[in-house]
This record gives C-alpha cells, sequence and structure tokens, in this order.
C-alpha cells in the first residue's frame, strides 16, 4: 500500500511497517457511532448538525463508511475536515480584555467521526506502558481534573505527614500550539503506528485552519490563520496526541 509522498515528508515513513490487518470502517460501526452523537452539541463551519447525522444514521452510515475507507487508504482527508469554528467563552474579570475568554473550537461532525476510528488504532499503539503514564489524568479514559486532584492530595497530604512535603508546579504557555507537527508524529512512528495511519495523521495536521465566530460575525480565513504548528483544539484526537 502506497503512501502518498506529499502527505508524509521523506524519513518519517521509510522504516515504517505496513498495517498486517488493514482498518476496515465496517458500515454498522460508522452506523453505531452516528447513533450515539449528542444532539446537543453544535455544529462545524460545514454546517452539518449532529441531530441530523443522528437522525439519519442508516442512510448516511454505508456512504460515510466508503468515504472514511477511502481516506484512510489514500493519506487524504477532506479539506472541510481541517476546518474550525472558534467562540470565545467568557471565563472572569473584564469582558474587554482578550485573554480572559477561552477558545472553543467547533470542527465538522463527519471529520469526528473518522478521528474515532483512528484514535482506537492510535491507543492500541500506545498502552500505558510505553505511551501514557499512569499519572497522567488528562485526555485518558477515566481520568479527569476531579481525579488528579484526588491523587495529588493524596500525594501531598502522605508527603506532609512525613515532613517531605515538596511542590513544583509548571505551566507550559501555548503548549498545544507551540507543538511542532513532526514531534507527535514520530513519536508514534516509534510506538509502530502503521504506514497508512500515519499518513492520514499527517495529512491531517497539514492546512488546519480556523476563524473566530461570535455575534453573528466571522472572520475571514485569511493565510495567517493556518496553523503551522499545534492543531485547531476541539478535534476528538487533538488532546490525545499532544
Amino acid at each position: 500500500m502506497a503512501c502518498p509522498q506529499d502527505n508524509c515528508p521523506p524519513g518519517l515513513v521509510d522504516d515504517v511497517r505496513e498495517q498486517n490487518d488493514p482498518l476496515v470502517f465496517q458500515e454498522e460501526a460508522v452506523r453505531e457511532l452516528l447513533s450515539c452523537l449528542d444532539i446537543h452539541k453544535s455544529m462545524g463551519p460545514d454546517g452539518i448538525h449532529p441531530r441530523v447525522m443522528r437522525e439519519l444514521a442508516d442512510e448516511l452510515a454505508k456512504p460515510l463508511s466508503i468515504i472514511y475507507q477511502q481516506s484512510w487508504l489514500t493519506g487524504e482527508v477532506p479539506d472541510d475536515w481541517k476546518l474550525a469554528n472558534v467562540t470565545p467563552i467568557h471565563k472572569k474579570s473584564g469582558k474587554d480584555d482578550p485573554s480572559n475568554y477561552r477558545p472553543v473550537s467547533l470542527t465538522p461532525v463527519p471529520g469526528k467521526v473518522m478521528e474515532q476510528f483512528i484514535l482506537s488504532v492510535i491507543t492500541q499503539h500506545l498502552p500505558d506502558v510505553q505511551g501514557l503514564r499512569p499519572s497522567q489524568h488528562g485526555f485518558r479514559r477515566g481520568g479527569s481534573c476531579l481525579t488528579n486532584l484526588i491523587s495529588f492530595y493524596d500525594q501531598v497530604t502522605r508527603l506532609v505527614d512525613a515532613g517531605r512535603a515538596v511542590d513544583v508546579c509548571l505551566d507550559f504557555s501555548k503548549a498545544f500550539d507551540t507543538v511542532s507537527h513532526s514531534t507527535p508524529l514520530e513519536k508514534l512512528a516509534a510506538q509502530g503506528l502503521d504506514r497508512s495511519t500515519l499518513c492520514w495523521v499527517r495529512n491531517w495536521l497539514d492546512g488546519q485552519a480556523q476563524r473566530v465566530v461570535g455575534n453573528g460575525a466571522a472572520s475571514s480565513w485569511d493565510s495567517h490563520q493556518w496553523c503551522p504548528s499545534g492543531v485547531c483544539a476541539g478535534a476528538s484526537s487533538v488532546q490525545y496526541l499532544y
């Protein structure tokens, strides 16, 4: 199975294996994911609401399974799936300060469903002992801010009782936005991710763009809005990759 040269830079997949059991997008699996879509979520820039996709799950399952299969085989991701509407949500203090807002990105639902399949492949190659440490609570099943706080509180109280309390907190500014695309790709390749999935992820990262939407208005898709590093937050697999 050939990987499009423009999707994968020279050297990235030179020694990456082909997948012995190619990923197959079963119609029933697609239907199940569509049937589980949250109808209360908002739609992305494509204007396709999750309620519509859920109610038409039976009709959409087959054509989408074909589209997903071809997308994975060719390593080509539809440009529409790389777009995101960014809505600023006020967090605290004065509303005139842009830094007091949290950006929430809305991406196309069809692309999110595809990402669920890709994410399932990636997680198979990132077992806890190799990819994610037990101390990581964010962006993993069963983990949350609450589990992180409970674990942290337990460790701190034990250290205090033993008279050995040391607490160092680090906060990386713009961490998600500044990570080079090559970093997660190289790590995925090192974990044994197959060539086709690696090429798909590479193409998915390329050309992502976002615009700000608010009060009935939207910014343009200007060239400076394209993401040269990091990703447009809001995609299903973003947090796991980074």
